[in-house]
């Protein structure tokens, strides 16, 4: 199971950074996650990284904020087949391709779904910002079984002792503590910007 960090606030020599996340997913189907702020930016980064838009089956958007579907509308020209699953699609955990699930729409006032990817080391979590708060959405995807990496935006999440005991922590874009993450947790700290690959 592969994830490509396709755009964040910042990126490797050779990718355009800009406010926003996206990242693709590569196991028994392409998943789009989130599609940044830009769709230029999200284009140019994807033939750099050699992804063709037209092999994407589909696409996931964590919730309705800019930075996460701007670059949707780009996308689709492309690529009008793929399947969208936007927030709201869902109250609960669902399946949504084989291995990955949704944890549904959760949150009061910004609803947000985030992803749960089943991997051979137990469940890796995505979040798009982690508004519903990160303790939340990883005690939803506990109920999917065991987590063992937690990777994206964790907004102002500050309690870090709810990290304890997951193996990979990996925060980006919108993580306010990613130094203090790093500090508390130096051996499961990644870190992650536009063109990072991680592969479980």
């Amino acid at each position: 199971m592969k994830i490509t960090i396709v755009y964040d606030n910042e990126a490797n020599a050779g990718l355009k950074s800009g406010w926003g996340f996206s990242c693709l997913i590569e196991a028994k189907e392409k998943i789009l996650f989130d599609t940044g702020d830009d769709g230029e930016k999200l284009i140019y980064n994807m033939k750099q990284l050699n992804i063709e838009p037209k092999d994407i089956d589909k696409v996931a958007i964590s919730h309705d904020h800019w930075d996460h579907n701007g670059g949707l509308k780009e996308f689709l020209k492309l690529n009008s087949n793929a399947k969208v699953f936007h927030p709201k699609s869902f109250s609960k955990p669902t399946e949504i391709s084989p291995g990955i699930h949704s944890t549904g729409a959760l949150g009061r006032l910004i609803k947000e779904q985030s992803l749960v990817v089943n991997t051979e080391k137990g469940n890796l979590v995505i979040t798009g910002c982690a508004h519903p708060g990160l303790a939340k959405i990883i005690n939803k995807a506990k109920q999917l079984g065991e987590v063992y990496a937690v990777l994206g935006g964790f907004h102002g999440f500050s309690k870090l002792e709810k990290l304890q005991g997951i193996e990979l922590i990996a925060p980006c874009h919108c993580t306010r503590y990613i130094k203090q993450i790093s500090e508390k947790y130096p051996q499961q700290f990644k870190q992650v910007k536009a063109g990072t690959v991680i592969e479980i």
